[in-house]
């Protein structure tokens, strides 16, 4: 769950309801890119995301210990359906507290996801827009609250002018 937020950035609901569908390629191995439906994202907006090698490496190991499954839930309950959104929030909470992270949630390794895409995407030839569409936001004013200032780019940014 920690690496479909931070490496994805999934929102609750899209990690609840992830399928393998949604990650298998037509070989039954696990895809380049995750299928995000329309169905389990905000506001119906859906997008295929490139896999972080770190988390397609996961959800190899994942798939192979749950027996190769051809569809189902990515993340399973205690009873083996899909979480709940509420659920993988507590989960995350619970996580964050036993740890000690004051103010983290959810929400935060989508938070820095797209933080760190903005930052990274000018060395892609890319721009905001390709991060607006890997958020599944509809404007890319939604996507720019997401995205906290860096004091140190600043000042070296005035020093190039």
């Amino acid at each position: 769950m920690v690496l479909l937020s931070f490496k994805a950035g999934l929102r609750a609901c899209e990690i609840a309801g992830l399928s393998w569908t949604m990650v298998l390629n037509t070989n039954g191995r696990i895809a380049m890119h995750a299928d995000v439906s329309n169905g389990i994202a905000k506001y119906g907006s859906g997008r295929r995301i490139p896999l972080h090698p770190e988390l397609r490496s996961a959800l190899t190991s994942l798939y192979n210990s749950q027996k190769r499954p051809n569809e189902g839930p990515v993340i399973r309950s205690e009873r083996g359906g899909h979480m709940t959104a509420r659920s993988v929030v507590n989960w995350f909470r619970a996580t964050y507290t036993e740890l000690g992270l004051i103010g983290c949630s959810s929400h935060s390794g989508r938070r820095t996801f797209i933080t760190r895409s903005a930052r990274a995407i000018t060395k892609t030839g890319g721009s905001l827009r390709d991060v607006q569409e890997l958020a599944g936001h509809r404007a890319l004013s939604t996507t720019e609250r997401y995205i906290q200032g860096d004091r140190d780019a600043q000042r070296k940014l005035i020093r190039l002018i």
